[in-house]
């Protein structure tokens, strides 16, 4: 049976903290959680067989478009649904991460930059998996190690790692090794069992955290967005001023209809130079719904109650995605590979909208 999800928001005023005096509104949220999962399933389903995703011993790769905000995401639908245990496609993918993490001195790229990212990655992923159920795997530890061993200690970029530069925006392009960085501190900050406050990580995250303090003013608001994610995780990750002045750009981008365009979050521009799509979209808007939620900002904030609407309000009736556009090119959105940044808007939508779901309750 196909799930729909209401929910009454109160509007409590402009600024970032509640109003106690604020006038209250009443907004329904609706959104279809069984197209959105039959529709990440598939994606997913496809990428896993897709040749050019192909890699060593059997597995495949981890991408940031479609593999990684797939096991980010797929896990919160159980929150607004009857499912009670993993698909088959996020126990293949848990099971690949963790292949690859075994067998990292046979399968780790050769490539430095793409070693590192990986090794993020994998974190991330086991990481997420692991806080469902509050117990650090061995796998994950091991996941963990690797990334250790991989942390830049000399240089302008000491205490982030290497990253993917392939001229692809946004998330391989000059601003990368921040993003990654940022992602790792979210993995570290995931993992349950007090992993970051072992002795052992003492020094490893005091050089992140002065990577991300050092670098954060010269990064675009994507990349600051991903450091203030990684700070809801992290506390004393971002010096306070960091965290409000982050919101405060953010909000101050948010389109008249509720939503962001991602094309707004950095100086990004189409190959073909031609204009950038300025519309909102359901990554941006996923994403940031998504973190400033995370930050405790509650979905009864205006600007964050017009961001749900707005999710709730785009999601594709023909096949249960959010839309978005490549940052580089214009691709046909009905390509396998036209639709991968419709990947990620889908799954930060569902992660926007479960969490919401989930303070609500």
């Amino acid at each position: 049976m196909t799930k729909h999800f209401t929910l009454t928001t109160v509007i409590l005023g402009i600024s970032l903290m509640p109003s106690p005096g604020a006038a209250q509104t009443t907004t329904h949220l609706d959104w279809d959680a069984t197209a959105a999962a039959t529709y990440l399933d598939d994606r997913q389903e496809w990428w896993m067989h897709w040749e050019p995703a192909q890699r060593e011993r059997g597995t495949f790769c981890i991408s940031c478009h479609t593999a990684v905000p797939y096991a980010l995401s797929r896990s919160a639908l159980r929150v607004v649904s009857d499912e009670t245990a993993p698909v088959p496609q996020e126990n293949a993918l848990l099971e690949n991460v963790r292949r690859r993490v075994k067998l990292w001195e046979d399968v780790a790229p050769e490539r430095i930059e793409s070693k590192g990212s990986e090794a993020i990655l994998n974190s991330l992923v086991l990481a997420s998996h692991d806080a469902q159920e509050a117990r650090l795997n061995s796998d994950t530890r091991l996941a963990f190690e690797h990334l250790w061993k991989m942390q830049l200690e000399h240089g302008k970029q000491t205490g982030a790692w290497p990253w993917l530069h392939a001229n692809l925006e946004p998330w391989e392009e000059d601003g990368g090794p921040y993003y990654g960085a940022a992602l790792a501190a979210v993995a570290i900050g995931t993992a349950p069992e007090g992993y970051a406050h072992e002795p052992a990580n003492t020094d490893r995250l005091s050089r992140l955290t002065h990577y991300l303090t050092e670098h954060h003013n010269k990064q675009n608001l994507f990349n600051q967005l991903t450091a203030l994610w990684a700070s809801s995780r992290l506390p004393n990750l971002l010096e306070p001023a960091f965290k409000v002045a982050t919101i405060e750009r953010t909000f101050s981008r948010q389109r008249a209809d509720g939503g962001w365009s991602l094309s707004s979050l950095g100086p990004y521009q189409l190959r073909e130079g031609s204009p950038r799509v300025a519309e909102s979209d359901g990554y941006a808007t996923g994403m940031i719904a998504f973190v400033l939620l995370q930050t405790g900002i509650e979905s009864t904030h205006p600007g964050l109650s017009h961001a749900l609407t707005w999710l709730s309000e785009n999601q594709d009736t023909a096949n249960g995605s959010w839309p978005a556009q490549s940052l580089n090119k214009h691709r046909d959105p009905s390509s396998n590979i036209g639709r991968f940044m419709r990947d990620a808007a889908t799954a930060y939508a569902v992660l926007a909208l479960t969490s919401e779901h989930q303070e609500t309750r």
